[in-house]
């Protein structure tokens, strides 16, 4: 069963609060143990990613999507009730936008990711 924090900093990413689910995140991030623990901060950095995109700073937005993406990929095809594909294809969508992009940000028809849930059984299960 995922812990309450954790709904709540999927719904504060999908609300485009990245700085609140930044916070929610690194505090069960601190407190986690593997494989809970790199799962929630490769949410963490694509979460921090966005928010540095809001803030026009491309560079940071870059750096951290490829941190986050990177140790979110084993985690495939889903663990602790999220699509954790889709987040995955979303962020690799986004960052190769980016590194093809100018300077300035500009998303078009890019969209910023999602967490959409898994609607099969998880392959992990997070401990509240």
């Amino acid at each position: 069963m995922l812990p309450t924090a954790f709904e709540d900093a999927i719904a504060q990413f999908n609300r485009g609060e990245f700085y609140a689910c930044h916070d929610t995140l690194e505090a069960l991030w601190f407190e986690a143990l593997e494989p809970e623990k790199t799962f929630y901060q490769g949410i963490l950095q694509v979460a921090v990613a966005c928010y540095h995109l809001e803030n026009e700073n491309r560079r940071g937005a870059v750096m951290l999507l490829g941190e986050g993406v990177r140790r979110l990929r084993d985690y495939q095809p889903d663990y602790g009730g999220i699509d954790v594909a889709q987040l995955m294809t979303a962020g690799l969508n986004l960052l190769h936008h980016l590194q093809q992009s100018s300077d300035r940000i500009e998303l078009g028809p890019t969209p910023l990711p999602q967490i959409i849930p898994c609607h099969s059984p998880p392959d992990g299960e997070l401990e509240s």
